[in-house]
């Protein structure tokens, strides 16, 4: 039988006192004999755990109709009975008939169910008899396993009275004739994989209902029949899917998880935040992440564990790793004396003894709202950083805890089932909001860890981490960077896992520091932050760095200065986005409850095969109901379909359910479920199976992503868990070196590393011993903490940009216009003059006209000297640098190469790396100290030495189209070929290797978005509706991305091979549909509204490339051969290349259709030669244009009247750019922007074309459109 996901019911277990104990208590009591009632132990009286029902299949399996996976079963054997009297059967008490049902002692329960402790926990203060009628109480238990697994368990306690068969008094409405009444409890414990506590508090006070009226004869009856039903419950999937079933009177409902990598939360989190101040509850928290050894203290038992499990929902995506047992019974008080951190709960009564006889406990009353430690009445723990806390609090204050003052305005209910609906509804919201504060929480205080994460090499920098946080703030961080917690936080932000946290903070990261991965500087605080206070506001993990060298530009045709003046604040960016009452006011998603049927007599096969049969009918009606573009709703009801079918024994139907669930939301898709139930499959349906194609194909795609995460994990396990970074014990290669040096943080070129490499070893053996690195590395850190702590007056930062650092400081020195000294920013060399600090300018790089060392006279000597020719200024400026001469002499050079290339490039990246360069000189000359130091540094010169070796200057026709350069490869080691573009509304899509896209803000062409879709590499994209990117792949899959959540969630599989065009049209309805077609020559016609195909045929032809719907036909592109095919498959006609490129290597690139000039143009790859075709008339092309120094082109998009070709130069084996008019087929411009071939075009609403080149230069440029 396929292995199924748990359904709601796991076990049921009933305790209570033993029969012979009851029975000789009760003849004490009515003899008057017993002064106090004593205190019993409990034992376990019944288990019912599913299967409840089966029926043997011709297979031999047995198959039991119920949600669970619990098929390893291990035997408990109760305590045996003593012999009792024949005549016991004849009015026997409540527990001699609830124990005497059971025919044996050897009970089969699931394998993973401890019942040895159980019996204390269902009566954590003992069991106790009463005299007279006690209120029942509920509380909840989480159990959890050695490998971390957690189970949960709800339990209600419920007093009935104990009655014996000589009194011959019947409990039901007769008269008693015994002295006095005995009141025994029993405890009815429903566990589950799930925390759904308050829909099984809701089951078990229904079961109540049905037992207080009941005989007693039929109670382990009732509680088995009541187990069987929930056994029949399906959970629901992640999503906005719930699931509501009736168990009379109530209607008991349970949520879905909000998405996959989120809990399930069926508990009122508001509730700490009743129980303690806003302060008193950060305390807490902070002990969590800090792993203290916690023990909660409650009066309530069931609110120690529902406080215990809000406190770890609020530190979600991090979860608790050590032990946790949030109700202690009284015999279980010595797990206190554990050596480790842990998390339990005890009993009010306790807490003096605890208090006095453990050490080293933080102890939390529940009750009164305070905290403590055990050797005190304060807490001397590090606090959460105070930025993060003021936040928390802010926003805490503005939630509405109180329900009746919220819903005062209603009149009175009168239906129980709606007043509970309505306060589920607030209960929802409320919890939303809660878990987005304490989300906000989590991610202000570790927002800044991933700017020390070196993802190549699973290395987190935690020493640079600590030392760049707030003084105050460092021993609470550095507590926590030790914390099991924390490791496990860290090795999923190496994995670069997308779940709540990665979205959140990449929502609310402020707006320079989203464009960091595209302009990012080394590491030095921006002005406009020091100069307020100093190292301190550098070290805020918001600041630092949210302002970047060469910010995109939001129009193109603005000054830089306007977008950085618009992003920048003197406010912490977490507090700006976090004002009173934003985020509290959350758009609510529309929440679906489906309906389970009537619950039939559940211990009869037939029925509840029927009830399966009902189930699977309700749930096709719902998607019969459902709108088509509704899919994330459609998958969640096929998910539950197939679970349904896949219980009942329907596994064809169930297949079929699972890959629509596939094609429409691959995120909740259970393959290791769906591959269970294809192993299942008996000979005949597995036959049926291989003579399905779509089913067939499902199951190979299920095989191979198992294959590709299972080689995933292990790579992973082989590559160690998160590594710190430490450093070199030894002689290092260049290999070595390379892998050091990212680790490090300091930079990850891998061509800048070797060039450092080069340096390093200048004039011995090439390999660097670890202690000249340890001295580099030092030197390094030194250089930069020495230009954080320069604090610069209002007076002089008033001249530089926002964004603006000094990254270097020279000595005081003589200089032509004052003594003082140089600094050194990204933009400019200014002096800061001595005594009263002042601000006089030196020169902006790109002003600068030479460079020079010279010597001034001083007395008897000639002082080495640094002089600059600056335009616009009539005399020099000259500086007394003396031994540091030299090495300004070649930083100087460096940002001034640098700043000509990146003005003439328009790319901010050449600015950034010549300040890289600079920099790393400075730290080479610093741990060289020889007289080579200056000639090692000079092997970093590399944009220095460009200019001198080769002409820098662009092609004025570049020059002047050339607005923007963006580099989606900037975070790698290597650059990456760009492999499609695509434009939608205020959005560039970028797709590079491995299936990796990237989204641009098309107002700045800021980065946004990163998701990777698929492994493969992406042929195509294309923008089908307001809501859908479709990207074709390599292997064989369209993928489909939401632009609104930016999730990639739904897949088309129904192509065999790489699919390689994607385009737009309308049937002969008027209707859009979709075209996509793979290499092998198959075409599909898509119903964009379903996700269906609506047609297919296969075109004989060497690699299909393209596909494009003009007036009543289609267009094919294969690389010999350009086909114009009828909607139906049949061939119209064929154009060949033409004769000159016959029997070459020339194949087809590239096709146009301008349906307007009723023409056709084509390209080749091996050909510098655009064919135009006419479409009457396509025997051969009408018109040729040469392409001057073309070697071939790869790419061709129309703008305006004008044709954009991207190909590769003959002469400079760089990318071109050609620009053709349409009307007299004439190249108009012919540009130069790319290192290497142009290997994609598109066009931003015909005001800007944008070109992506291959891996050699991996960049995009942005050109305007005349």
């Amino acid at each position: 039988m396929a292995d199924l996901p748990s359904g709601l019911l796991e076990a049921c277990v009933v305790v209570g006192a033993s029969s012979d104990k009851l029975r000789e208590i009760y003849q004490l009591q009515q003899q008057s004999k017993l002064k106090d009632l004593p205190l019993l132990e409990a034992e376990v009286l019944q288990v019912h755990a599913p299967p409840f029902v089966s029926k043997e299949a011709s297979s031999s399996q047995v198959i039991g109709p119920a949600f669970s996976r619990v098929q390893r079963r291990r035997s408990f054997i109760k305590k045996k009975r003593r012999d009792r009297d024949a005549e016991a059967s004849v009015n026997g008490d409540l527990t001699n008939r609830v124990e005497g049902a059971s025919t044996t002692e050897d009970i089969s329960v699931p394998k993973d169910l401890d019942l040895i402790a159980l019996p204390q926990l269902c009566f954590p203060g003992g069991l106790q008899l009463a005299s007279e009628q006690r209120e029942d109480s509920y509380h909840f238990l989480v159990f959890t396993d050695v490998f971390g697994n957690r189970t949960h368990g709800v339990v209600v306690q419920y007093y009935r009275a104990v009655q014996s068969y000589q009194d011959g008094g019947i409990q039901n409405g007769h008269r008693w004739n015994s002295k006095s009444r005995l009141y025994a409890p029993f405890a009815v414990c429903v566990i589950s994989k799930f925390p759904y506590y308050n829909a099984l508090r809701d089951c078990l006070s229904c079961l109540l209902v049905q037992l207080r009226p009941g005989r007693q004869a039929d109670f382990e009856e009732t509680v088995k029949e009541f187990s069987a039903k929930l056994s029949l419950v399906p959970i629901p999937p992640p999503g906005q899917l719930h699931v509501s079933f009736s168990l009379r009177p109530l209607q008991v409902v349970l949520p879905s998880r909000e998405d996959q990598d989120r809990p399930v939360i069926d508990i009122d989190l508001h509730l700490p935040f009743l129980c303690f101040t806003h302060t008193t509850l950060l305390q807490v928290l902070s002990c969590l992440l800090q792993e203290q050894r916690l023990v909660l203290f409650s009066a309530d038992w069931a609110r120690l564990s529902l406080v215990a499990e809000s406190l770890l929902l609020y530190l979600q995506p991090l979860c608790w790793q050590q032990p946790y047992v949030p109700v202690l019974a009284r015999g279980m008080l010595d797990f206190l004396m554990a050596p480790t951190a842990f998390l339990m709960g005890c009993h009010i009564s306790h807490f003096e003894e605890v208090a006095a006889e453990t050490e080293d406990l933080i102890l939390v009353n529940i009750d009164d709202g305070n905290i403590q430690s055990s050797w005190s009445e304060t807490i001397d723990l590090p606090t959460i950083p105070l930025a993060a806390t003021d936040s928390f609090i802010s926003r805490a204050e503005c939630l509405q805890l109180h329900y009746d003052l919220e819903m005062c305005h209603l009149g009175a209910g009168t239906d129980a089932n709606e007043l509970r609906s309505q306060r589920r509804d607030w209960q929802r919201r409320l919890n939303t909001q809660i878990q987005n504060i304490n989300l906000e929480l989590v991610v202000n205080v570790f927002r800044a860890v991933q700017d020390y994460l070196n993802y190549e090499h699973r290395v987190f920098n935690s020493e640079e981490f600590l030392r760049t946080r707030e003084p105050a703030d460092q021993l609470f961080y550095k507590t926590v960077l030790d914390t099991h917690i924390f490791h496990s936080f860290l090795r999923e932000r190496l994995s670069r896992k997308l779940d709540a946290f990665s979205r959140m903070e990449q929502n609310t990261r402020n707006y320079a520091h989203r464009n960091r991965a595209m302009t990012e500087s080394p590491r030095r605080p921006p002005m406009s932050e020091l100069s307020r206070s100093g190292l301190s506001s550098y070290n805020s993990p918001d600041n630092r760095l949210s302002k970047r060298l060469g910010a995109s530009l939001p129009n193109l045709d603005q000054p830089a200065t306007d977008t950085v003046a618009s992003i920048s604040s003197n406010r912490p960016a977490s507090l700006r986005k976090i004002t009173a009452d934003t985020g509290l006011k959350i758009a609510q998603k529309s929440v679906k409850v489906f309906r389970l049927p009537e619950f039939p007599p559940p211990l009869a096969y037939h029925y509840v095969q029927n009830y399966y049969s009902d189930m699977v009918v309700s749930l096709g009606k719902a998607i019969n109901a459902t709108q088509p573009d509704d899919s994330a709703l459609l998958a969640r009801y096929h998910y539950l379909r197939g679970l349904v079918n896949t219980v009942s024994n329907r596994r064809l139907d169930a297949l079929e359910d699972f890959q629509s669930l596939h094609k429409t939301d691959s995120d909740i898709f259970p393959s290791q479920m769906v591959k269970s139930l294809v192993d299942s499959l008996p000979d005949g349906e597995r036959s049926q199976v291989d003579k399905r194609p779509e089913l067939k194909r499902l199951i190979s795609r299920i095989k191979r992503d198992q294959e590709r995460e299972h080689a995933r994990r292990c790579n992973e396990q082989e590559e160690g868990a998160v590594k710190r970074f430490q450093l070199p014990k030894k002689h290092m290669q260049l290999e070595e070196f390379v892998k050091c040096v990212q680790e490090s943080g300091i930079v990850k070129d891998q061509g800048t590393i070797q060039r450092l490499f080069d340096a390093l070893t200048v004039g011995h053996q090439k390999q660097v011993g670890p202690d000249l690195f340890r001295v580099f590395y030092t030197i390094w850190k030194e250089t930069e903490a020495e230009a954080q702590e320069v604090c610069l007056p209002a007076s002089v930062s008033e001249h530089l940009e926002p964004s603006e650092c000094v990254f270097k400081l020279s000595s005081s020195v003589k200089t032509s216009r004052g003594v003082g000294k140089i600094a050194m920013t990204q933009r400019r060399l200014f002096l800061l003059t001595d005594g009263r600090p002042g601000y006089v300018e030196v020169a902006q790089y790109r002003d600068i006209e030479e460079v020079k060392v010279s010597s001034a006279p001083f007395l008897l000597l000639r002082i080495p000297s640094l002089k600059l020719r600056v335009r616009g200024r009539k005399e020099g400026f000259e500086a007394n640098l003396k031994t540091e001469t030299e090495l300004w002499n070649l930083m100087v050079k460096e940002m001034w190469a640098g700043r000509n290339m990146a003005d003439q490039h328009k790319d901010p990246q050449y600015m950034q790396q010549a300040l890289t360069n600079a920099l790393l000189m400075d730290a080479v000359v610093g741990s060289l100290q020889s007289n080579k130091a200056i000639y090692s540094a000079s092997k970093l010169a590399h944009f220095d030495r460009i200019k001198m070796e080769v002409p820098m200057m662009v092609p004025r026709t570049t020059a002047e189209t050339l607005k923007h350069k963006i580099n989606p490869s900037l975070e790698l080691t290597t650059p990456q070929a760009v492999d499609v573009l695509l434009y939608t509304p205020g959005q560039l899509w970028v797709s590079v290797s491995g299936g990796k896209v990237m989204v641009f803000d098309a107002s700045s062409w800021s980065l946004t978005h990163t998701c990777v879709v698929g492994s493969a590499r992406l042929n195509c994209m294309l923008g089908v509706d307001k809501d859908q990117v479709w990207m074709g792949s390599e292997d064989s899959v369209i993928y489909i991305i939401s632009m609104v959540s930016m999730v990639c969630n739904r897949q088309l599989t129904e192509h065999r091979a790489e699919v390689t065009g994607l385009s737009l049209g309308t049937d002969k309805y008027s209707q859009k549909v979709a075209y996509s077609c793979s290499a092998e020559g198959t075409v599909m016609v898509w119903e964009v509204a379903t996700l269906q195909v609506r047609k297919q045929f296969r075109l004989s032809c060497d690699r299909l490339l393209s596909v494009y719907n003009y007036n009543g036909t289609l267009w094919c592109c294969s690389r010999n051969t350009i086909m114009e095919v009828w909607r139906n498959g049949l061939l119209k006609h064929r154009l060949s290349l033409p004769e000159q490129q016959r029997g070459s290597a020339a194949t087809f690139s590239s096709i146009l259709l301008l349906p307007e000039l009723e023409e056709l143009w084509s390209v080749c790859i091996d050909s510098g030669e655009v064919c135009i075709w006419l479409l009457k008339d396509t025997t051969k092309p009408y018109q040729r244009i040469t392409l001057q120094d073309c070697t071939g082109c790869y790419c061709m998009i129309k703008v305006k009247n004008q044709v954009w070709v991207g190909g590769l130069g003959r002469s400079s084996t760089k990318g071109k750019i050609y620009i053709l008019d349409t009307e007299c087929h004439l190249v108009l411009k012919e540009l130069q922007g790319h290192g290497d071939r142009v290997t994609a075009l598109c066009s931003a609403e015909n005001r800007y074309v944008l070109s992506g080149a291959g891996k050699q230069d991996g960049k995009i440029a942005i050109w305007k459109v005349e």
